[in-house]
């Protein structure tokens, strides 16, 4: 409590500009509202660490020059006082990765074990986290460490006491967070410099490797050295090669030292030319170029508001939504290729890498692309450039490898949402050959990577079955893929390929596949056609419910993003979804094993707007200020992994008051902005400007009574394309109280693609019937999709023309569902057996198969 605290204090040192006339002022200097220590400690027992990095680092930067704690997968946990030191590498992922090239400067003899050491870390007023700026305290031996970097260089400042005991430094080039499989340092001639490198990955238990190679000098020489190999210590020998290897440097006591660090994934020539260009300035100057740099980025976005923690937590927010991808090529262009091959990147350009593409293509990418289409263009080639190295669009793609990590195919949905808010600049005909590959044959890549793995089976059945082919996400997959070819769709359409689009626009609608009726669920189903016995959710041991891929059919069912209002219809309506979200809702973050919200995770994290698909819009202002109210300016501000950016956009777009709903479609759905004045500047000199008065102080008002757009009332729930690449001035009418008529009308809510839709879905819950010579009957649940879809036929046929199926016909309920009893006939003449009939529901032109197998005793009961 005290260490949140004293946090929490430091932030809100920083108070809102004054109010002119009533009106709060906009933030002039939005880097002063940035605490790069919120997000660095946990998420909550469900979630575990939100795994920022307080360190020092610009945007999209090679380089992130920052703390770690001792067995923190991340690098860094604000609860642990237990410090390894500063590496130049890291990521906010949830698996251990980077953490490369380890320094821990310290004025305790070397001992015999220095590749184990750490430093008690001061997590006080001495600790102190701002864009391009971190420096902390070891109290025990006194040294004060002070970190700033350009985009490939970091540059440290390590203060000693004047204690009388040497200035001790180690480098650990063996000492990433996933470990090492090699690594090697050098320690130059002229006591001044060290070079080496690191190989590393493994990343979530996968095969990817990197390699990163560093250069490193010291602004004066230092008076004794040695290595190590991690089995022994080795004074005065310069080099040392093994996955432990490091080593250790001694300055006079009372020293402070300057240590420049350049990277290159290419060669430690190459970090040696990256230090050359980058490395030359002052610390101070570094630092200001940096503060510079981020200040600039994060006036994208002006905000005007009374609540200083608001505007911390935005701010901080919109920084962690700049951090990644990374810059991935050295000052000269080149950089190391999916096939391990130099390449180069055209002057003015540049190649990214670490793409966490199922976290982050919802939000993350519509954001960026918004604010920074020119580089947003360059992400997006970036992938297509992996593609053409390797074979295939790379999924979760680490460095210059394809970790495959996550179910679906979602970096194509990530470039497609880059393509879509604004970055257009890419090579989008080999994108879209490269999507067309993978979804139709598979993507093979490099290494036995595929990148839809079972894509042969998933296309000859509609949906991914439930068996060892697609592990234990086979929901999951059918789910996403859908949204993956929606995106295709989308994406094809844009650039004229009328074809391609309507084919990925049926494929979009495989969602319907998995569809029970019988338990009002996405299932998982047998290749045979059978869905899995008993309820829908249920609790089950592990992470998550089998079929689904962090998280369990409660929170799956509701991503069908592309076409919301068919899920609305088979959920049985607009009634009786907005019944079953508020039952959803009322826990928001539970963890994948609860049938609730876990507003902590990528699949739910569009949820709160999907009220205002079913008239009820003042609901999901609600809702999204609950949730927003799990993150803060603390360590803990933040209700799960921050993956990248994706949980830091997600907050940023709420606080904004809009979300990015359907991937591939440039359409924002409205909540309640926190603030009372945003400026979103867009390219071309356009942007988004929103008046929202009393969003923001002591009693903000929290509900939309009405909208204007450049002046004119809309009830719309949306906001549609032509905002987003033109702009327009948002005035809203705010309440205290909700306002249940603004927003309201079927024709208000935000736009749904059920094109190519089937009518309806079938279930057959018991599909073996025991009959003796006469009849028997069957049900069939069945769940109109289409509104306005009309009635049902059932017809049937057997194998034996002495089974006979008698055709019905009916109306839906109101909900959509029908519960059909269907007879069967068997002849006397038909012997004991076992025999099938095959049924065919069909509702319009849309028609669904069942099978039963039907047993057949003689007239004494027998079989």
């Amino acid at each position: 409590v005290v260490v949140v605290a004293a946090v929490l204090l430091t932030v809100l040192a920083a108070v809102p500009p004054a109010a002119y006339d009533g009106v709060p002022r906009f933030v002039a200097d939005p880097a002063a509202y940035v605490n790069t220590l919120i997000g660095t400690g946990t998420g909550g027992e469900t979630v575990g660490e939100i795994n920022g990095f307080p360190g020092a680092t610009v945007p999209f930067g090679m380089v992130q020059y920052s703390p770690d704690t001792v067995g923190n997968y991340a690098g860094y946990s604000y609860g642990n006082p237990r410090s390894t030191g500063f590496s130049m590498t890291h990521a906010s992922v949830g698996c251990a990765a980077f953490g490369d090239i380890s320094m821990l400067p310290t004025t305790r003899p070397v001992g015999a074990e220095p590749w184990n050491a750490w430093e008690r870390i001061a997590h006080d007023d001495t600790e102190h986290g701002v864009p391009g700026y971190y420096a902390a305290r070891f109290p025990d031996t006194g040294v004060t460490s002070e970190l700033t970097a350009t985009t490939r260089t970091g540059v440290g400042r390590f203060s000693y006491p004047h204690n009388g005991r040497p200035a001790m430094f180690h480098v650990r080039s063996g000492a990433s967070l996933a470990g090492n499989s090699r690594a090697a340092l050098q320690i130059g001639e002229d006591n001044t410099t060290i070079t080496g490198w690191a190989g590393s990955g493994s990343f979530c238990d996968k095969k990817n490797t990197y390699t990163v190679y560093f250069a490193m000098k010291f602004s004066q020489p230092f008076s004794a050295f040695g290595t190590w190999d991690g089995y022994a210590v080795y004074p005065g020998v310069r080099g040392a090669a093994s996955p432990s290897s490091g080593g250790y440097l001694q300055f006079p006591a009372g020293s402070t030292i300057e240590v420049r660090t350049a990277l290159s994934y290419v060669s430690i020539d190459a970090a040696r030319a990256n230090l050359a260009a980058e490395g030359g300035a002052s610390f101070q100057d570094v630092r200001g170029a940096a503060r510079s740099e981020w200040k600039a980025a994060l006036a994208r976005i002006s905000v005007a508001g009374r609540n200083a923690g608001d505007i911390t937590t935005f701010y901080t927010s919109l920084y962690r939504s700049l951090l990644h991808p990374n810059t991935f090529n050295d000052v000269d262009g080149r950089y190391i290729g999916f096939d391990n091959v130099i390449h180069q990147v055209p002057q003015g350009h540049t190649q990214y890498a670490n793409f966490s593409d199922w976290d982050i293509y919802r939000c993350l990418a519509p954001l960026q692309a918004l604010l920074f289409p020119e580089r947003a263009s360059d992400m997006a080639q970036s992938l297509v450039n992996d593609a053409e190295q390797s074979g295939a669009l790379p999924r979760w793609a680490l460095a210059n490898v394809a970790t495959s990590e996550m179910s679906g195919d979602s970096v194509v949905p990530l470039i497609v949402n880059l393509y879509t808010y604004g970055a257009t600049d890419f090579d989008v005909k080999k994108a879209l050959h490269y999507m067309v590959e993978g979804a139709t044959k598979g993507g093979l890549g490099l290494d036995g990577y595929v990148e839809r793995p079972g894509i042969a089976t998933y296309q000859r059945l509609g949906y991914a079955p439930n068996t060892p082919e697609f592990g234990t996400a086979d929901a999951s997959i059918t789910l996403e893929w859908s949204v993956d070819d929606f995106a295709i769709s989308r994406f094809a359409d844009a650039l004229g390929d009328t074809a391609t689009a309507a084919e990925f626009q049926n494929r979009a609608q495989y969602w319907q596949n998995l569809f029970n009726p019988t338990t009002g669920y996405i299932s998982p189903r047998s290749p045979y056609g059978l869905f899995r016995d008993g309820p829908g959710f249920f609790r089950s041991p592990g992470f998550g419910q089998n079929g689904y891929d962090e998280g369990n059919a409660e929170q799956y069912v509701w991503w069908v993003p592309q076409n919301v209002a068919g899920l609305v219809t088979a959920l049985g309506g607009r009634q009786a979804v907005a019944a079953r979200l508020d039952e959803f809702t009322k826990q928001l973050n539970v963890g994948p094993d609860e049938p609730y919200l876990w507003a902590g995770n990528e699949p739910d994290f569009a949820v709160p707007w999907l009220y205002n698909y079913v008239g009820q819009p003042w609901k999901a202002q609600h809702t999204v200020d609950r949730v927003r109210g799990l993150f803060g300016p603390t360590p803990d501000g933040a209700p799960g992994n921050d993956d990248l950016g994706a949980m830091g956009s997600w907050y940023v777009w709420a606080a904004l008051g809009l979300y990015p709903t359907t991937p591939g479609v440039p359409v924002l759905a409205l909540s309640t902005p926190i603030f009372d004045r945003v400026v979103i500047t867009l390219p071309a000199g356009k942007s988004i400007r929103m008046f929202a008065p009393g969003a923001s102080g002591p009693q903000p008002l929290r509900y939309i009574s009405g909208l204007r757009i450049d002046g004119q009332a809309t009830g719309r729930t949306w906001l549609p394309e032509s905002i987003i690449r033109n702009g327009a001035d948002l005035t809203f009418s705010l309440a205290a109280y909700p306002d249940k008529d603004w927003g309201t009308a079927e024709s208000d809510a935000p736009p749904s693609f059920g094109a190519r839709s089937s009518a309806v879905t079938v279930n057959i819950a018991d599909p073996v019937v025991s009959a003796a010579p006469g009849s028997t009957a069957v049900t069939v649940d069945a769940q109109r999709m289409i509104d306005g879809a009309g009635g049902y036929t059932v017809t049937g046929t057997s194998d034996d023309p002495g089974i006979t199926v008698a055709p019905v016909s009916g109306q839906f309920g109101s909900d959509g569902a029908a519960a059909i009893p269907v007879v069967i006939a068997v002849a006397p003449s038909v012997p004991a057996g076992y025999y099938l009939a095959y049924l065919t529901t069909t509702v319009g032109e849309s028609a669904r198969k069942s099978t039963i197998l039907v047993s057949v005793g003689d007239s004494s009961g027998d079989s």
